[in-house]
């Protein structure tokens, strides 16, 4: 049986109020590879100011739907708007200004420093006619002090550890200064400390500077702590929309996941937290 929710998150925070149209939205939208559709015939809007993970088990299309909306997967069906506008009419840069997407594992040239590598954020603010300027590198230096990467500045990417490479690169993404941003699995590779400091880098940077946040992520109980919506997704489409209380339901659960499991609150934040039932193996 498919559960669906449609309510708005608990707490929607008060950047995104006042706006007509939706930051992102999909219409019909149909996306895959080789003619072969992951996502189909998909409806989903996202508001200004909040933070929307995507789950459901491997291959159900949640990076796929991340690159869609982002530009970078062309839609077999459908489209994509931007702030109301269909977002392939759109110029590069004109984009860029507006939504900056980090992808699974980027990797930086060899030899590339942390500030070489946040610098790269300004190129769409960048023209023949503005060169690089004073400000660029001050809206540099502050995306790296936001995370906290400051001491560091100077030294190799590759030299860093797992968790500053992942604070480099949404440092770079900081510095874009885009209103919204895509982040496709930000905490793969890393231990749990370096997820949470990832994951409150993030909500920082949503409730800080009211910036709408996209992601894809796998661990649930993370998800829930640290997003106002969830959208579950299966077999090419949603089953589950809601808040995190509303979406993280042991039928849900088990539709999208196969996972028989309970779910209690957190006892540090209240949030759905999710327990594996036991079986034979694990007692």
């Amino acid at each position: 049986m498919t559960t669906t929710t449609h309510s708005a998150p608990a707490a929607t925070p008060a950047v995104g109020r006042g706006h007509a149209a939706p930051v992102l939205e999909a219409r019909g939208l149909s996306v895959g590879y080789d003619r072969t559709p992951v996502i189909r015939d998909l409806d989903l809007t996202i508001e200004h100011g909040t933070v929307t993970t995507f789950l459901g088990a491997n291959g159900c299309g949640k990076s796929t739907l991340l690159k869609a909306l982002g530009r970078v997967l062309k839609p077999q069906a459908g489209e994509v708007l931007l702030d109301g506008l269909p977002i392939r009419k759109e110029p590069n840069r004109a984009v860029a200004r507006k939504l900056a997407i980090l992808p699974q594992s980027p990797l930086a040239p060899a030899g590339t420093s942390v500030l070489d590598l946040v610098m790269r954020g300004r190129n769409p603010h960048q023209s023949w006619a503005r060169p690089w300027t004073a400000e660029d590198a001050a809206v540099a230096e502050d995306a790296i002090a936001a995370t906290g990467l400051t001491e560091v500045a100077h030294r190799d990417v590759a030299s860093l550890s797992g968790g500053q490479r992942q604070r480099a690169w949404i440092a770079l993404v900081l510095a874009q200064r885009a209103d919204t941003l895509l982040l496709d699995e930000p905490t793969t590779y890393l231990d749990l400390a370096h997820q949470l400091d990832v994951l409150r880098l993030v909500r920082r940077i949503n409730r800080e500077q009211g910036s709408t946040v996209v992601m894809v992520l796998h661990d649930l109980t993370l998800a829930a702590r640290y997003s106002d919506r969830l959208v579950v997704l299966h077999d090419g489409g949603v089953v589950a929309d809601g808040t995190p209380a509303e979406v993280l339901t042991p039928a849900v659960l088990e539709q999208a996941f196969g996972l028989h499991a309970r779910v209690v609150p957190d006892p540090v934040t209240g949030a759905p937290m999710v327990v594996p039932e036991a079986d034979e193996h694990d007692v």
